[in-house]
């Protein structure tokens, strides 16, 4: 399977000091919006998401169809087909994307540990 970009999303208390911290590390914002507490993160090829108030763990993410830079790729598998294996293979999925539909979707899954995976097409 063809996941695409990885990145982790992290819960953050206070999005401020957790850009101000990154940097320090030699990360850069790639994306996002401080204003609406979220962040993306680039320090080379390693994205990390800062998300103030938008979910209570952090996750683990993946986006079919994009480059660690973001630029869509040119053959990647879809969510849904990702989505379709995974069910096959008795994955229980804890929100699932839409197969009749096309285009953006995500689903996710969780770890034995209990981690979440979002599963997240961006095209």
């Amino acid at each position: 399977m063809k996941l695409g970009a990885f990145s982790i999303s992290l819960a953050v208390k206070d999005i401020k000091a957790s850009k101000a911290f990154y940097e320090t590390l030699g990360f850069s914002v790639f994306a996002g919006d401080l204003e609406k507490n979220y962040l993306i993160m680039k320090n080379e090829e390693s994205l990390v998401g800062l998300f103030q108030g938008m979910f209570e763990n952090n996750i683990l993410t993946f986006n079919p169809g994009w480059d660690q830079n973001a630029n869509t790729l040119e053959n990647f598998d879809d969510v849904r087909t990702i989505q379709e294996h995974l069910k096959s293979k008795n994955i229980k999925l804890e929100h699932e994307a839409d197969a009749t539909t096309y285009g953006p979707a995500s689903f996710v899954v969780l770890d034995p540990d209990g981690n979440a995976i979002l599963i997240d097409q961006h095209i």
